[in-house]
Order: C-alpha cells, then structure tokens, then sequence
C-alpha cells in the first residue's frame, strides 16, 4: 500500500515538474523572439540590451513575465519584423506606427490575445494569406499609409475577430471585393479603406454591424452598385463615398439619426433627393456634386454645409435652386422612381421641361404624347402615376424586366391609342381598356394570374412563350400552394415526433440514471425537467459532491440537511424564493435556494435552468460552484457551496449591524480583482460567451478566507458562437445596468463592465449604486462619480470612513477610482474589456501580497535558470531524499493540494 502511494505521489511531482519546466520554456520561447525581433532592426531603440525583455523600452510584461505589449512609435526603426511574431502568444498590443520598417509582414495567426495591431506608416513589402486568421481578440487593426504593399484582399478569416471595433487600411493596396462578413462584427465603429482599389459592391452584412464611421473613398476603380444598405445603418455618424462608380437613388435615411457627414460627390447616383436626409438633426456637411440627382434642387437647414452642384449644372435637378419642379416633370421623375431612376433617364432628363431634348419622351403643343422605353432592359414596376400625363397617346415599355401588375389607372386616359408591355414579367389581371386601345401583352407568362406577393416573377423567362403556356389556370396554382402547405405541416410533425421520443427517451433515461443519486448535468442539460421523479435515490442518503459534477439531489437530503428548512437556517431572502443553510452527513456545508411556487412562472423556470446550464458549463474559482439541483413537483432547489462570509454587500453596508469589522483597503483590492478574473472567465476563457447581467455586491459571495465568488447566474445571457452581444429582455438591478442596455434591450460584455465599475465605486466609497438617504447630488454613484473623478480632494473626502489611507494607499485607491471612471464611460465602446481590469488589479494586489524572494526564484526545489537535463538531475535527487520525509507519511484518504506555483506564474491559470 505504501509502496503505491509513494508511486502515486512520484507521478504527482512528475507532473509538476513538466508543468513547470514547460512555463520556463514558454518563457524562454518569448525571450528568443525579442532577441529575434532586436536583431531585425537595423538600429534598435534605446534601452533594447540585456537578457530581459521585460525591461526593454515600450516592452510591457505581464505579472507572469510574459510579454504582453509592443509599443514603439514614430522611432525612426528601419528593418524587418521575424516571422515568428506569432509565437509571443500572450500578446496583446503591437504598435509599430509611423516607422520605417519594409519586408514581409510577419504572420499574426492564432494570437488569441491579441486587442491592438498598428502598423501604419511603413514599407511593408507583402502579406501573408493567414495573416489575419484566428485572432479573436482583436479590436483595433490599423495598416494604412503602406504603399509598397502588392495587391491583396480582406480575408474571409477576419470573421473570426468578433469584438472588432476598428479597422484602418486606408492606402494599402487592398483589392477585390469586400467581404460579406461584417455581421459577424457587432462592436465595429470604424472601417477606413480609402486609396485602394476595392471593387464590386456595399456587402449587405454592414447593415447588421455597428458601423459609425465609414470611409470608402477614391478607389482607383470604383465602387459600383446602389448604396441602399446605408438606410439600415442607424449607428452611422460619417460616411465617405466619394470618387466611385455607385449608382441608384439616396435610400430613405431617417432612421440615420446620428449622421453629421455625408460625402456623395463624383459618383453616378440619380433619382430625386430624399426629403429624409435634409431633416436629419445632426447634419453638418454634404457634397452631392457631379452626379445624376434629378428633382428640385433641396433645401438644407441654416448651418449645413452643403455643395450640391446645382449652380454649374454639375447634377440634374430641374432647377438651379430651391422650389419645386413642373407638373409633367414631376410626373414623369415618378415614373422613373418606380424604375430605379436608370442612369439612361437620369444622364438626358435635365431642366425643368421635358420637351427640350428629354430622351424616349415625344410632346405634341408643349404636352407629352408619346413615352418610347421599348427594349431597354429596365427593371422596375409602371407606375401609376403615369395616368397623370393626361394628353399620353402612346406607351412602349415592351422588352424589358417589368415586373407587378399594369395599373387600372391607365385605363383613365382617354387619348391613349397604344399600350406595349409585351414580353417582360408582368402578373395579374389585364384592365379594361376603351375598345380603340391596342394592348400588347404577350410574353407576359403569368399575366391574368394574381401571384403572392412573395413569388418571384423576375426568375420567368422574358421571351414569348406559347398560348398554352400563357393561359395557365389559376386553379392549378393553388392546388400546387395546398400541396406544398400539407406536406411541409407533414414533414413537420414527422420531425417533431421523432425529437420528441428522442428527448423523453432521454430523460427516461436521465431519470433512471439518477438512482444512485448522482445524475450528471455535464453533458446534457435538456435533461432537467418537470417531470423528474423525486424519489432517485432516496435510498441513499450518505450523499457526497465530485468536482465539477452537478448531481440530483433527493429531497429527503435536503429536507435532513436544512433540519427540514427551518427558519434558523435561512441565510437570506429574495424575489426568487429563500435561501437556506444546510450540512450534509460527511459534514460538508451548504447553500440551499428555495424557490418559491409563484416563482415558477415561464419566467422562473427560465431562470432556473439558466443557472444549471450555464454552472454545469463553467467551473472556475472565482465563480461559486453548483453542487446539485432537486426537482420535487413544483418546487425547484439548487444547492451551491457554502460561503460562510455572506455577500459583499452585508460587509460594505452592513457591517456595524452584523457585527464585523470592516473590509481593509486589502481585503477591497482582493475582492475586486477576484471578480474581475470570475467575469473575464465568463466573458471570453470559457468555451462560450457568457455574460452575467445583474453583478452587484449581494451576488458576490465571500468566504472565510474574505475571497469573492461571483454567483446568482439567473439571468445570464450565452451569447451565440463569434458573437459578444445578444438582444434580450431587459433584467438587471437599477444601479448597475448600462445605459445602452437600459435604452435599447442589446447587451453585450460591456453591461457587466459597467457593473463592475459601479461595484469598484462602492468598494471606494463605502455608499450604494442609489441611496436617496444621499443628498440628491450623490444619491446616483455613478453620476457623482463621474463629476469627483480628476479631483483627488474631493475623492478623499469621500471615501468610506473606516478605511483612513495614508499615502500609499491613496495612491492605490485613486488607480481604481480611475478603473472605476474607465468602466462606467457611457460609450460602450470606451470601456475596456475584463481583462484590462485584471491587468490594472493584478500589480496592486501584488503590491500589497508581495511573494517571498524563496517563491520567485525556486519552484518544487528547480531553479529556473537551470537547463533541462540540470532540472532532471535536480528533481531526481529530491525524489530520492525525500522518499522517507514526513510528506509521504500522511494517512489522511484523499491528496487534495497540490504546492502552490510562483505568484509570477499564477495569472496564467487564473
């Protein structure tokens, strides 16, 4: 047995020798490619010598040594950047801007860390195809002003970089198209591509980012195709589009609240300009000129500057000011709207009479008698409106891709002798004309035929086709519509039933396994359900946990754990229901919440399941854990480990009544960073994206040791694969929610930031999110907060009383009172991620829980510096002296601790 044992615990060390020795070799990894890098630079910056990269100039490590930041601005370095840049794997900032560097940009695959890359300003010779793939991090790319670059495109792998907000490329040598992918870019403010040689159209995805500024400007080539996607980009503030080939009408912008900069200039756009945009409340600037506009010329608010190039005849417009077009002008603009306004029209319809040389228009007295638009390929609708043109005698509009129906107010024109919509792809019923009326109306294959508004007539051929054909019976195409119905609710039904047998065989079965009181939620979490027996595994009531297995729990344990919910167990009480207190028979403490029957509602059992799903997925040490969960007819329990300290807020508020001393400044700085790591493991380090919604002290836990949990993971939101925001029903506790998701019901991981920041305030202050006993200017923290933030005086004097700083600790308390600022910013977009606050939280914990000088330079009895075969010679002397010491004698059954890593390794699996 005890010749096991010492195996057992030989291999233990084994393992934490590899560990080890693989921490030093990653570090020395890092080492090697700042050596590389130095020696790239044909004169490397000042300070750049030595064995420790650390302390090189705009090098920034991380508390663990590893190198997390490159910055080196506007330093006049020429030379060439390694190929194995991507190999500084816990990078997070390159920043080379404005330097002289040349040769081939080095790949940056896989840099899972990576926020920030600018490497504007060089002489950059080529591109690598994988040098944008897997960086799932990145926020900011900035790469323009690099003229030597080849031609190459965006990659489709830049889809993987879902909290991009910015991407800077302008005169880059970008070529082809742009990529359709920029749904996936939720957090996106600034694409810039302008210089480059960019062609083809706007991706219809811009509508589903959150684009504000877009430059797209003066490509060699031109742009081309319609701009209708901008109507649907509410978030836009600027727009540069000048210097390209689109084409098409202005779409409705009234939904672009936000726009104050409008570049239109040197383009092919036509059609009339939307009364939307000169009503737009930030407008500031516009340029329309040389382009087809056609209509009166608009009239913009005083304050607007506006170069519409209706003086020199640089545009279409009927006039050459303000005021509205002639009748028959304005009637036939309409027609032309209901066609797309074609640049066919838009290049000859000029002035105020179209009379005067207007292409395909004949006047008889000063009147329009004869609309010719025969065989010029326009697609579109006959709009109504031409019924207008009351001295029309002819209307041609045979070969083209009509599509709708001839209006029946066609039928009120009394002087018309021929109507010609043959061979395009009109539907619906023929009107009826006046006897002496010629109507052409073959090659029409579904006209007489009322079609759903969803069919798309456009697929049909335009040329003629037989009688037969022409005449299909309406009937026919109903019995096709109720047949297609039937089988589709068929086919439903089918695979509902066979998901359904699928899902209650599989609960069977979970039920089933649940006997032996151990039913895992691992793998499966569909299989909590309504219907689960309450007697699994009654028989068995020596109940024990497994790490990180949430089981089902008899409710006979925890009727005997709780002294059967008694009123001396309760621990506390919420709008969910009570929690309550309880030991089991091994002696193990914990946490039973109750929920109450009228909790139960669709909401409540949501809210249940969340939690089970979203603690069976995440196992971290600063998030509380799960033990199990009991399903006993209506009722619903979860059971957590036991958190003998109570919340955070009893020991800020709280504490006088309780009994207890306050929190040191120390205690503040531990419980923060503990919060920061729970929710920046939820954020990003967990397998998906989680995000909380409702962090506030009271659902911060505290332990013996004064260590926070993060729990209550009711409302937690799983943000779907790539993405970082959702849209949700509102939920949260005022105080902590975010302006932007109290306004418009999207989170994403900057809700949590913010609550963050407005807990950081009360760790400062010792005061509530909201307390109206405040005098009214402080009862909001964070508005306060805001307006104290760069006064030290005024942040002095209001600190919690109890916590008296002196200097040095000032000095700490302000750096979070600067996190705290940072988090709350109103923009979204300005608050930093988790883990910068985990960076900025970590080296003042440090400062005040220094390691001892013995940690940093040994660890398990191996010196760092050693070389491997030296490490092995070490750890082997070791295992042979300490084979009879005192640790191999301990009986106790289980090994539960392992030695504790280097506080300088210890952020790296934190």
């Amino acid at each position: 047995m005890r010749k096991g044992k010492q195996k057992f615990l030989k291999t233990v060390r084994c393992l934490q020798l590899i560990t080890t020795l693989f921490i030093y070799h990653v570090f020395a990894d890092d080492a090697a490619i700042m050596a590389e890098l130095a020696k790239g630079f044909s004169n490397a910056p000042p300070g750049w010598s030595g064995n420790t990269p650390c302390k090189w100039t705009g090098v920034q490590c991380d508390s663990s040594g590893r190198v997390i930041s490159i910055i080196l601005i506007s330093k006049s370095l020429s030379g060439k950047l390694p190929s194995g840049l991507n190999k500084l794997s816990s990078l997070q900032s390159l920043n080379f801007q404005r330097n002289q560097l040349w040769g081939p940009l080095p790949s940056l695959s896989n840099l899972t860390s990576l926020r920030e890359v600018y490497l504007d300003g060089n002489n950059f010779t080529s591109v690598p195809p994988d040098f944008l793939m897997g960086l799932t991090s990145l926020q900011t790319f900035s790469i323009g002003e690099n003229l030597n670059l080849p031609p190459w495109t965006i990659p489709n792998t830049l889809a993987d970089s879902t909290a991009l907000v910015s991407f800077i490329a302008n005169k880059a040598n970008i070529a082809g198209e742009i990529p359709d992918i920029f749904g996936s870019f939720p957090s996106l403010q600034s694409l810039r591509l302008s210089y480059n040689n960019i062609t083809g159209g706007l991706p219809p995805s811009f509508a589903e980012s959150g684009i504000q500024n877009l430059w797209l400007n003066n490509q060699i080539a031109g742009l081309s195709g319609g701009i209708d996607v901008l109507g649907a980009m509410s978030q836009v503030t600027q727009v540069w589009l000048h210097v390209n080939k689109f084409s098409g009408p202005i779409p409705d912008l009234s939904g672009c609240k936000s726009l104050f900069d409008l570049q239109l200039r040197d383009n092919q756009l036509t059609g009339v300009i939307p009364p939307s945009l000169s009503s737009l409340p930030e407008l500031q600037n516009v340029t329309l000129e040389n382009n087809l506009f056609q209509g009166p010329v608009p009239k913009f608010p005083a304050g607007v500057q506006v170069t519409d190039g209706s003086s020199d005849g640089k545009n279409s417009f009927c006039n050459t000011s303000p005021g509205p077009c002639a009748l028959q002008v304005t009637i036939l603009l309409q027609v032309a709207g209901a066609l797309n306004y074609p640049s066919a029209l838009a290049e000859s319809w000029k002035g105020n009479n179209p009379c005067q040389n207007w292409r395909f228009i004949v006047c008889d007295s000063g009147s329009v008698s004869v609309i010719n638009f025969g065989n010029q390929n326009f697609p579109g609708l006959i709009s109504p409106a031409i019924a207008n043109l009351t001295s029309l005698r002819t209307l041609d509009m045979h070969a083209n891709k009509l599509t709708g129906s001839i209006p029946a107010t066609l039928t009120s024109l009394t002087k018309l002798k021929v109507l010609d919509v043959s061979n395009n792809n009109l539907s619906g019923k023929i009107p009826e004309f006046a006897p002496g009326v010629s109507v052409k109306t073959s090659g029409n294959p579904f006209i007489g035929i009322e079609l759903p508004p969803s069919f798309p007539p456009g697929n049909a051929s335009s040329g003629p086709i037989d009688k037969a054909k022409a005449s299909v019976s309406p009937w026919i195409i109903v019995v096709i519509i109720v047949v297609a119905v039937v089988m589709v609710v068929v086919l439903g039904f089918i695979v509902y039933r066979r998901y359904y047998v699928k899902k209650q065989s599989r609960e069977y079965k979970s039920a089933k396994g649940s006997k032996n009181g151990k039913t895992s939620l691992e793998g499966d979490s569909d299989a909590i359900s309504s219907d689960l027996p309450s007697q699994m595994g009654t028989e068995n009531y020596d109940f024990h946990f497994s790490d990180g297995i949430s089981v089902a729990i008899p409710i006979e344990v925890l009727q005997e754990a709780t002294n059967h919910f008694s009123e001396e167990n309760i621990l506390g009480e919420g709008g969910f229901g009570i929690v309550y207190k309880g030991q089991l028979h091994d002696g193990t403490q914990i946490a039973v919440k109750r929920m109450e029957s009228s909790f139960m509602n669709k909401k409540g059992l949501g809210e249940f399941r969340a939690e089970i799903e979203v603690l069976s997925k995440v196992r971290h040490k600063n998030l509380v854990a799960l033990h199990g969960f009991c399903v006993n007819g209506n009722e619903r329990l979860l059971v957590y480990e036991y958190m003998p300290q109570g919340t955070l807020g009893q020991h800020l508020i709280s504490w006088q009544e309780r009994g207890t001393l306050p929190l040191t400044w120390k205690q503040r700085l531990s419980i923060a960073l503990d919060v920061a790591r729970g929710v920046e493991y939820l954020h990003g380090l967990a397998n998906q994206s989680f995000i909380h919604r409702d962090l506030k002290p009271s659902n911060i836990l505290l332990g013996d040791d004064m260590r926070a949990k993060v729990s209550d993971f009711g409302l937690v939101k799983i943000a779907p694969d790539g993405k970082h925001s959702v849209e949700t029903r509102l939920a949260g506790t005022f105080g902590y929610l975010a302006p932007e998701y109290a306004a418009t019901g999207r989170v994403t991981t900057k809700v949590d930031v913010y609550a963050f920041g407005v807990i950081l305030m009360e760790l400062i202050t010792g005061q509530k999110a909201l307390d109206d006993a405040q005098p009214e200017e402080k009862a909001h923290l964070v508005t306060w907060f805001r307006r104290v933030t760069f006064n030290k005086d005024e942040i002095r004097s209001s600190l919690d009383p109890s916590l008296r700083p002196d200097e040095e600790t000032f000095k700490s308390i302000w750096k979070v009172a600067e996190l705290a600022a940072h988090c709350t910013a109103r923009d979204p977009y300005q608050r930093p991620i988790m883990g910068h606050a985990v960076n900025v939280l970590s080296p003042l914990v440090e400062q005040w829980m220094p390691g001892s000088d013995d940690e940093e330079e040994d660890s398990f009895g191996i010196d760092l510096n050693m070389s491997l075969p030296q490490a092995l010679q070490r750890w082997k002397a070791n295992e042979e002296t300490s084979t009879n010491s005192d640790l191999f004698t301990d009986t106790s059954p289980e090994f539960t601790s392992t030695p504790q890593l280097p506080s300088r390794y210890t952020s790296s699996f934190s």
